[in-house]
């Protein structure tokens, strides 16, 4: 199992709600290039869209007094779901943009507990699925090896460690969120490495 270091589901477990809730957004910041290439690719779905109600959420995160219909955004969303007969890497890797963005939409509407233990392990396994995709390995105990030390999962871990300590440690005003906002970004580079340049 590809885990982050010790503790850190319970570092997660012990953020405030915010704190979850920006935690999940820089993770959906990366994980959106994917969702993009999909639709792009496929030809369906609807990326601005999708990037729309996870500006909602920075909003909310930025703005005390925003009003944001949070029930409405997720109708929305629903919309945006890759077609449930396409079983396509892609697909699968754009639905894990969009269940990110769904579980923040629960976890705004109070009922989602572990949604940050989830997107945290969504952009994992999509790493996960990536290397194994790409690097054709048959034996599993070397595949499982590979998966741990390839370039693209420590990348992730790294990445995930540095989100979760800025957001311990920052005070999450509208600064520290832009920064979040950038990192999360990562210059256009999905957890996968992919861009759609």
């Amino acid at each position: 199992m590809t885990q982050l270091a010790g503790g850190f589901n319970d570092r997660l477990k012990n953020l405030d709600a915010r704190r979850r809730l920006a935690f999940m957004a820089a993770l959906g910041e990366r994980l959106m290039p994917n969702y993009a290439l999909y639709a792009d690719h496929a030809e369906v779905g609807d990326p601005a869209a999708l990037r729309g109600i996870l500006a909602l959420v920075w909003e909310h995160l930025t703005v005390k007094s925003a009003k944001i219909d949070f029930d409405r955004q997720a109708e929305k969303l629903a919309e945006l779901e890759p077609p449930t007969d396409d079983d396509s890497f892609g697909a699968r890797r754009a639905l894990e943009a969009v269940m990110a963005v769904s579980a923040m939409l629960d976890t705004l509407r109070g009922e989602a507990p572990e949604a940050v233990l989830e997107v945290s392990r969504a952009s994992l396994s999509g790493v996960r699925a990536f290397i194994e995709v790409s690097e054709g390995e048959e034996d599993a105990t070397r595949l499982a090896a590979l998966i741990r030390e390839h370039e693209l999962m420590a990348d992730e871990r790294d990445f995930q460690d540095a989100v979760l300590e800025t957001v311990e440690e920052e005070e999450l005003d509208r600064d520290a969120l832009r920064k979040l906002k950038v990192l999360g970004r990562n210059e256009g580079v999905s957890n996968l490495g992919l861009t759609l340049d």
